[in-house]
């Protein structure tokens, strides 16, 4: 034995033995000893069931051993890829990988290529976008069948086969013997694991068991497969060759575990339904070539057929019948089906059996992937895509029953699209293998499983069958993989060729269609709402779209020239004999079933659509196509039911069926559906109204609308088919129908770029839109292979030609707009085509929208200023094909409609509309634009009265009509109508348009003698059908069958109708005038134009004409009129000419007045609420001007001199909840609405001005240790070290980082009313988006959000008073009142100790600041919860607020005055509040740094003695946060000259800090030189102003110390005076800023603004530091200086300080000196250019937590910190990582990239929301979620704005959409 468990060396030598002896003489020997081994190492025992796993590893290890013939694995594999001629990429990925697809490259639509080979190609400037793969894919780059050579990448470019040399026989050889039984010991697995479940599915698990053990098998082939094409071929070879199978599989042998798994194989191959062809037929079928047809076959499988069949079809009504609900399943017979297809499966190589098991276990995605990665291999590719199209049935008979068919159908798509995308093999498989025959017919049986039985027209006798929606196979989309596989082959043009030649599969297919046609039938709800909506109409409208329209548009595709007329007529021919079939199925006659509707009519779509073609590119001629008349009537019929039933559905009449009904309309019409369902119908209506009797055609119309009976020239009517609230918007239906009808020319003759054109101008004159969402609202033609690609050429241009490009812009209220196209002047002028747009809007409102735009350029260019009608548009002029369509503008019948219609509306009739008017006129306008000849005017004169006894008009031309009087007419009214009854005169036109009912009548075929017959719509159409039907059968008894025709009648009597003569005496002239009178309220109004200048009737376009209301309309129609002829002309003149009797009077009735009382109540109304909201406004506004005041008084309260009485006047405050003015009172305090929040805003300032870049590669990394944040926590915990703790926390401000912001609104509210406000939004259950229970509410005026109420001090504006008041007092004794203030602690006006509302409220609101933020950013000392620690935070607060206001600024104070931040601010209630809570801390006196800074100590050595750590050196101290303390802890309100007392003091201290740090910078030289010239001028009066003499003081104190001893190399390089000067007023300015806004606050009087340069001198004379007379020698900082006791002793105190300390830690002094602080204002990370660069970085970038790569990366656009957004892999206690990020970085506030989404999310506390995106696409628009995949840019504004709103804190009030996000991001 070559012993099996030998260990890993071993192995190596038994492998390199066989293999020497394999080359050997004795090969076959070895080859035998070989395949013993094998059996043994791979036998299936030592599968799953026995420690599966250490048997397979050691299994696989043998492999490994064995192939590259006991050499190392890694040198093999180097080796094989030697040998590889790459000219394929071929990387196989599965689902979420993101890819490209490049339209410019690509040949196929289906070209994907992976990054790699994207970015190593050359694209730039294509059409490309990048995307995520749904189904997964593979890369193309390098096959030139799917894509262009030009954009191969570098790799791929090179042709190979030249140079790779040749493969060694003995490289290989060990694989071609050790493959083959490798790859079917995997295949045993399979069959062993593979259990055939009873009844239920097998279950998941034990299938999942399996997999789960065979993955490192399947790993293996796949790494097998990418050692490139050498390897490859060895696995084709093994995988196809049928010798190997048979000698390994057939199951003969002494083996009996072989035996069993080909038993298992048989059992799972008849389980499957699938006989095995030995039981069926004798071999001679098996070998059936390729060349004989199936049909041949079908004779033999037809025996055998009804076996097969049954037991499927037995089993699938077992998984289907529980499904779905009341409807009974219909089963087809089976006879066409060809048995082959379906039933019949043998393997011959193991790939198929592969294939096979890989279906059976439902496409595991490894073994996918294997299958795949085997593609680049030609042959394989060839043998692979035969043994997948001979499972296909088997596939979709898996995916039926699958419970995962979601992912089984992506598995699916993901192999076939790579097969069937390559035209060379389609056509391959389709010549060989019968390709379109198995998918028609596999399709077909798919659907045949959920058919039932139709219930259109006649329910008890149809034998239509249709698809049954509401069945998974169609509401999950299961059918889906097949029909994209259909698509796909069909935009191949060979195989189309195929499809289209072959008769029989043209029958088969039209079979299929005619599942789809009628199904889902809505029928509508006439007494209750229906109680459950179905939703099932989403896979009705996709279905067809997807399995009938796609398919449709794919074979149009190929009918594009003279040469296919052929498979025009084939498709045309078997469309009509499917159609005739489906008529006589539904037992249809001549009358639609009242209240159903179908949407979906393939088999008319289909018939409409070849047509069209047949005109447009094939130049066939129409009629020779199209059926007879009879055929012609049945076919309108149905399209026009849609017709009206979306004017029902419009005027709310199916109101009870929902709102899905509603959907339904609105799918039909919108975009994606439009050019495959309402195009075609009103296409193939255009058609039958060309070639069908006008009369019958216009009659059809009206009374599918239902508005019959209301074409009568009476004045009351009873209409027996619609309640009468109805009536007025069907009536509008109809007619906007017919002028949709007669308008559009979207098929009849226009270019593709015209309709390019008319649909994007609809579409613009709508609305302004995207880019995008132009593309999207286009309709394009669905299959993709055709013409006009989306982003196309012609796209662009004609987007350039009608719009332009609105850059996007930022609005004040922060909402963003995207980059938009809006229509140019001249569309709106010259295009805009109302017609259009009501065709293409799916939401009425849309149509609104476009005539309110128009009116406002109308408006705007002066083109006119009322409110315009909808503007006439010249058409296109019609194909000749269609010219019978102007037919129907030229016939009686809609003469007598046009007639009768304006006669009602001269009558102020009911139920008619300004919308009627409109749509006549317009019909009148398109009669006259299409007349049909000129007529001769001489030989109408002549006889033309007499001639027209018994009807109304002469002819049916309408020229001649208009001017046709008509004298009386005879009517048919209800008894109770007021008309007169009058004998008739001779001549009377007789109107019988009331009432359908009567004309059915026998009684009524004539009155008294003299009069006309009585004219019925429905009567003529009945009459032209039967004359047809007549000519059209030579059988008589096909009589129609008036049973329909009764359907229609109400229930009960029909009313008594009499008959009644009308006096009209008008002609559509006269009415045309006297509608022109009555429009202008004038008399007389209209004058003919020509009889002031003759040119009018030359030149007919006049502009003045083409925009304007009614009376232009009427004035254009009779121009037209008179120009067309001379006769109109002349009686146009004569009707001017008599003087018009006035309009008969309205006499208005009471229901009228009702509505004209509404009418002006209404205006009254509208005007009283007008005025109110004006005066609320100035109210608001004066009261903003005093709310305002408060904090920013004028100067003029400020008293010109100051006086012992001091001018009282207290702040007045008005509360905006109950509206009451009064100041704030310790009994009822008032107080601003403020929002307080944690910011860490100012930690993020660094000290470098260029900004941080967001890190886009590994080297690049951001370190958070230069943050002004970082340098503050360092120093105090150095302090810390080594000072005593509590003065240490005195030394320092806090809330760098989490320091509390707050800010206002400005408002104010009495506390009271805020309770009781807080406790009625507790109550109200409105989803708010902020929580009432954490405090937050929106300030009941503006809105805005706030958390908390910030009491006002009460008190008078004294402190202010004291202004300007130069006190005489000298310095000494103001440090002493100083001093002595401090002392007196607590005596604070409010005393403590009483609790009064306003010191509760005080507390209040200082718990809320302290609880804004969180515990760590409030805790410093070492002792946790000593006072200290609330010292500090407090006058922190005060310091975080001053700090962020300056940055709000910009960092500095140059522009003076209030600024916006200003408005905002709070501070000085703040003040207050603070000051009250400091001064319950005292300071101890001995320690009180006020002494430390205005007297020598006397003691020295006292604090060598103690034992605890010394007191931080005043030199260390920071000092503006000295002036802080000092501030709030004396007695307010403070005097201003105590304040400016104050600030000397400490400026002595800062400026002897700046010379310290500076002596430290400069050289040892430069340090001796100083020291010496101070010596000498030490004594001089001046000494103490001149920085000269105190540097060298200073230096010769320090350097007592040790503090200059150990070098540093960093210097000043040169120390000139200036520069000097200049680094100590730099070192000053930050102190002397805050100190300036700290004033400004505290005692009001505005900021002086300044140049940036006088910065510093401008400020200090603003506190008071400078003294008011200035010589005129330079000027100098240290001229600012004012020493309260003298200033060598104070400075040499100081020092001396340091220089203890620096003895016992020399190191550490520098370190601790103050430095020059140089922040620049706090900035977001710098984006890169191209959001691409992000995105390839991070998407695949691994979490340093987790080292998983997260599903939602995000990146901090502060800090650069990469997280997992919602990832459950960072969650730490409950938070997740985005979450607890925002709460370390920002204090609560994170500002995220999201990297798959491109777009910034925003987390604020508890809250979160998305803010937008930064980045843009060439058209100025976002991509949310990369779904188009365009390249983005980075837009500078938007990231100004987010920077802007992150720095003012103003996110909450600028973003309206916050949500809650239970830490779950």
């Amino acid at each position: 034995m070559a012993g099996a468990g030998a260990s890993g060396p071993d192995k190596g030598v038994t492998a390199a033995q066989l293999k020497t002896a394999l080359c050997g003489e004795s090969g076959a020997e070895a080859a035998g000893e070989l395949r013993a081994l094998l059996a043994r190492v791979l036998a299936p025992a030592a599968g799953p069931g026995s420690g599966g796993g250490e048997a397979a590893a050691e299994a696989l290890e043998w492999c490994r051993c064995l192939l590259s013939g006991g050499e190392p694995w890694d040198s093999f594999v180097q080796a094989v890829r030697a040998y590889d001629p790459a000219t394929l990429c071929g990387l196989v990925w599965t689902a979420n990988f993101v890819a490209y697809r490049c339209r410019t490259c690509g040949i196929s639509p289906c070209m994907s290529l992976c990054a790699e080979c994207f970015h190593q190609g050359e694209h730039a400037g294509h059409d490309y976008n990048m995307f995520r793969s749904q189904a997964g894919g593979a890369c193309d780059c390098g096959d030139s069948n799917v894509m262009r050579e030009a954009g191969f990448c570098k790799r791929h470019r090179i042709k190979s086969n030249s140079n790779v040399p040749c493969v060694p026989k003995d490289l290989l050889m060990m694989s071609e013997l050790v493959l083959p039984q490798f790859i079917f010991s995997l295949i045993q697995h399979l069959r062993e694991g593979y259990n055939e479940p009873a009844l239920d599915l097998p279950s998941e698990k034990d299938l999942h068991k399996i997999l789960q053990v065979l993955e490192p098998h399947v790993s293996f082939l796949e790494d097998l497969t990418k050692m490139g094409g050498a390897m490859r071929s060895v696995l084709t070879q093994v995988l196809t060759s049928q010798q190997f199978y048979k000698d390994l599989s057939s199951g003969v042998g002494e083996n009996a575990c072989a035996k069993k798994s080909h038993e298992k194989y048989l059992i799972a191959l008849k389980g499957s339904g699938l006989a095995f062809p030995e039981d069926k037929i004798a071999c001679g079928m098996q070998e059936q070539g390729a060349g004989t047809s199936t049909l041949a076959v079908q004779g033999l499988a037809g025996a055998t057929a009804a076996s097969g069949q049954g037991d499927s079809s037995d089993e699938e009504d077992q998984d289907g019948s529980q499904g779905v609900g009341k409807r009974k399943r219909v089963k087809l017979s089976s006879t066409t089906k060809d048995q082959s297809i379906m039933d019949v499966l043998k393997h011959k190589c193991f790939l198929e059996e592969l294939l096979f098991w890989t279906i059976k276990y439902e496409f595991p995605q490894k073994m996918v992937t294997f299958l795949l990665n085997m593609l680049p291999d030609q042959d394989y590719k060839i043998a692979f895509t035969k043994t997948f199209v001979q499972h296909y049935a088997f596939i979709m008979k898996t995916l039926k029953k699958s419970h995962e068919s979601d992912t089984m159908s992506n598995r699916i798509v993901h192999i076939s699209v790579q097969l069937f995308s390559n035209e060379e093999l389609a056509r391959q498989v389709t010549e060989e293998c019968q390709l379109l025959d198995i998918m028609v017919t596999v399709l077909l049986y798919m659907m045949e499983s959920c058919l039932i039985k139709s219930e259109l027209q006649d329910e008890e006798n149809s034998l239509h069958v249709v698809v049954n929606c509401g069945e998974a196979l169609l509401k999950n989309n299961t059918y889906w993989p097949l029909v994209s596989d259909f698509i796909n082959i069909l935009s191949h043009q060979s195989v189309a060729k195929k499809f289209l030649e072959d008769h029989g599969l043209l029958v088969t297919w039209m079979n299929f269609v005619s599942f789809f046609q009628g199904m889902n039938l809505n029928k509508r709800e006439l007494n209750e709402h229906v109680e459950f909506e179905s939703q099932t109409y989403y896979a009705a409208f996709a279905a067809e779209l997807e399995a009938c329209a796609q398919p449709m548009w794919g074979l149009l595709s190929h009918c594009k020239v003279r040469e296919t007329q052929e498979y025009t007529r084939n498709v045309v021919r078997y469309c009509l004999e499917a159609l005739q079939d489906w008529f006589d199925a539904i037992n249809f006659v001549d009358e639609p079933a009242p209240n159903q509707v179908t949407f979906h009519l393939p088999l008319h779509r289909y018939f409409a659509m070849f047509l069209s073609k047949a005109v447009k590119c094939q130049e066939l001629d129409l009629d020779t196509i199209l059926p007879d008349q009879e055929m012609l009537m049945k076919l309108m019929i149905h399209p026009l039911q849609i017709q009206a039933s979306l004017s029902e559905i419009h005027s709310n009449m199916w109101v009870r069926n929902g709102l899905q009904i509603k959907g339904q309309a609105m799918t039909y019409v919108q975009s994606h559906f439009c050019n495959s369902m309402i195009d075609p119908d009103i296409y193939l209506l255009q058609v039958c109204a060309s070639r069908l009797d006008p009369d019958y055609f216009i009659s059809s119309v009206f009374e599918r609308f239902k508005v019959v009976d209301l074409l009568t020239m009476a004045s009351q009517h009873q209409n027996t088919v619609l309640d009468s609230e109805h009536e007025r918007s069907m009536l509008e239906g109809a007619l906007t129908f017919l002028v949709l009808l007669l308008s559009l020319r979207l098929h009849l003759g226009m270019t593709d770029d015209e309709i390019l054109r008319a649909e994007m101008v609809a579409q613009l004159c709508m609305n302004d839109r995207t880019h995008s969402s132009l593309l999207d609202l286009i309709p394009e033609n669905p299959n993709p292979k055709s013409g006009i690609i989306p982003g196309s050429l012609s796209f662009e241009s004609v987007l350039s030609a009608v719009a332009d490009f609105k850059a996007p812009v930022f609005e004040p209220g922060g909402s963003m707009q995207q980059g938009m196209y809006t229509p140019k002047a001249e569309v709106w002028d010259k295009e805009f085509d109302p017609v259009m747009v009501i065709l293409r809007t799916v939401y009425r409102r849309d149509v609104q929208s476009a005539m309110d735009r128009y009116t406002a350029f109308l408006k705007q260019s002066g083109k006119f200023p009322g409110n315009p009608w909808p503007p006439y548009k010249k058409r296109t002029p019609l194909h000749p094909s269609y010219k019978g369509l102007i037919k129907l503008l030229h016939c009686k019948t809609l003469h007598i409609v046009l007639f009768t219609l304006l006669y009602k509306i001269l009558m102020d009739h009911q139920n008619l509309s300004e919308h009627v008017l409109c749509m006549v006129l317009y019909l009148v306008e398109l009669g006259l634009e299409n007349s049909p000849e000129q007529e001769s005017d001489e030989e109408e004169s002549a006889g033309g009265q007499e001639r027209c006894h018994d009807s109304w008009f002469p002819g049916s031309n309408l020229v001649s009509n208009m001017r046709h009087f008509i004298n009386y007419v005879r009517v048919r009214v209800p008894e109770t109508a007021p008309e007169v009854k009058r004998e008739p005169p001779a001549s009377t036109s007789s109107d019988g348009l009331a009432s359908s009912q009567s004309s059915r009548r026998k009684s009524l075929q004539r009155e008294n003698s003299g009069t006309a017959q009585v004219f019925s719509l429905v009567a003529e159409r009945r009459k032209k059908f039967q004359e047809i039907i007549n000519r059209n059968t030579s059988e008589a008894n096909q009589v129609v069958r008036p049973k329909t025709s009764m359907k229609w009648s109400a229930p009960g009597a029909t009313p008594q109708l009499t008959t009644a003569i009308l006096e009209v005496k008008e002609s559509i002239l006269s009415l045309l005038i006297k509608l022109h009178h009555k429009l202008s309220g004038k008399q007389n109004s209209y004058y003919p134009p020509w009889l002031d200048d003759v040119d009018v009737l030359i030149h007919t376009e006049i502009p003045r004409y083409s925009h304007g209301d009614g009376m232009t309309a009427v004035e254009r129609i009779l121009l037209k009129a008179a120009v067309q002829s001379r006769l109109n002309k002349r009686i146009i003149e004569e009707i001017c000419r008599k003087v018009t009797p006035p309009v008969p009077p309205k006499k208005i009735s009471s229901a009228e007045k009702k509505t004209l009382d509404k009418e002006e109540r209404r205006q009254k109304a509208r005007e009283r609420q007008q005025k109110l909201l004006a005066e609320f406004a100035s109210r608001q506004k004066s009261f903003m001007e005093t709310a305002m005041d408060v904090e920013s008084p004028d100067a003029d309260i400020a008293m010109e001199v100051a006086t012992s009485e001091q001018h009282v006047s207290e702040a007045i405050y008005d509360c905006v909840i109950c509206g009451q003015s009064g100041p704030s009172t310790e009994d009822r305090p008032t107080g601003l609405v403020v929002l307080l929040q944690a910011s860490s805003v100012l930690g993020q300032c660094r000290n470098s001005t260029e900004p941080k870049k967001l890190p886009t590669t590994e080297e690049e990394q951001i370190y958070p240790w230069d943050t002004c944040a970082a340098l503050h926590d360092v120093r105090l915990t150095t302090l810390q070290r080594y000072f005593k703790d509590s003065s240490c926390l005195q030394a320092v401000s806090i809330g760098w980082e989490g320091g509390v912001y707050v800010q206002t609104c400005g408002h104010t509210l009495h506390i009271d009313c805020h309770k009781s406000y807080m406790e009625s939004l507790r109550n109200d259950q409105v989803l708010q988006g902020f929580s009432v229970d954490k405090g937050e509410f929106t300030c009941p005026l503006c809105r805005q959000f706030a958390n908390s109420v910030l009491p006002c001090y009460p008190g008078n504006n004294v402190e202010r008073s004291l202004w300007q008041s130069h006190s005489n007092k000298c310095m000494q004794d103001l440090v002493q009142e100083v001093e002595d203030l401090q002392e007196q602690l607590g005596t604070f006006p409010v005393s403590i100790s009483s609790e009064t509302n306003l010191s509760k409220e005080m507390e209040s609101v200082m718990k809320d600041i302290k609880s804004t933020t969180q515990k760590k950013y409030t805790d410093y000392s070492k002792t946790p919860g000593s006072p200290d620690n609330d010292f500090l935070f407090m006058y922190s607060v005060a310091r975080t607020n001053l700090e962020l206001e300056l940055v709000h600024r910009g960092g500095n104070l140059c522009s003076g005055g209030a600024s916006t931040a200003g408005k905002r601010s709070c501070l000085n209630q703040l003040f207050h509040v603070l000051a009250m809570h400091m001064r319950l801390y005292s300071i101890d006196s001995a320690y009180n740094p006020w002494r430390k800074l205005t007297q020598p100590s006397q003691d020295k050595n006292s604090e060598l003695i103690s034992e605890e750590l010394p007191e931080v050196p005043v030199l260390y101290r920071d000092v503006s946060s000295l002036l802080l303390i000092q501030i709030l802890t004396m007695p307010q309100p403070l005097h201003k000259e105590h304040f400016t007392c104050i600030i000397k003091v400490l400026f002595t201290l800062l400026y002897t800090q700046a010379l310290a740090a500076l002596s430290v910078k400069c050289s040892a030289e430069d340090r001796m030189a100083w020291k010496e010239s101070e010596a000498l001028k030490k004594n001089a009066s001046s000494g103490e102003k001149s920085w000269e003499v105190l540097l060298g003081h200073v230096i010769s104190e320090l350097s007592k110390g040790k503090i200059y001893e150990e070098e540093e190399a960093e210097e000043l390089t040169v120390v000139n005076p200036d520069s000097v000067e200049c680094y100590l007023q730099q070192f000053c300015l930050p102190f002397l800023r805050i100190t300036s806004l700290l004033q400004h606050h505290l005692f009001g009087g505005d900021l002086p603004s300044c140049q940036e340069d006088e910065e510093f001198t401008v400020l200090a004379s603003c506190l008071g530091l400078l003294p008011p007379f200035q010589s005129a020698h330079p000027f100098t900082s240290a001229s600012c200086l004012d020493w309260p006791v003298p200033a060598f002793d104070m400075i040499s105190q100081w020092c001396s300080e340091l220089a203890l300390f620096a003895d016992r830690q020399p190191d550490q002094v520098k370190v601790l000196l103050i430095q020059e602080p140089k922040w620049d204002l706090p900035r977001l990370l710098q984006l890169p250019e191209n959001y691409n660069t992000i995105f390839q970085y991070y998407h695949r970038k691994t979490c340093t937590v987790c080292t998983k790569v997260p599903k939602d990366p995000a990146v901090c656009l502060v800090c650069g910190t990469f997280v997992c957004l919602k990832g459950l892999c960072c969650k730490q206690q409950s938070y997740c990582e985005c979450v607890l990020h925002s709460q370390n970085c920002g204090a609560g506030t994170g500002i995220f990239l999201l990297i798959n989404a491109s777009v910034i999310i925003i987390i604020r506390g508890h809250r979160f929301c998305l803010w937008g995106s930064v980045y843009l696409d060439a058209h100025g628009e976002e991509d949310r979620d990369l779904r188009r995949g365009k390249p983005l840019y980075i837009c500078k504004e938007r990231y100004k704005v987010l920077e802007q709103q992150w720095v003012s804190h103003t996110f909450d009030h600028i973003n309206k959409r916050w949500g809650p996000h239970y830490n779950g991001l």
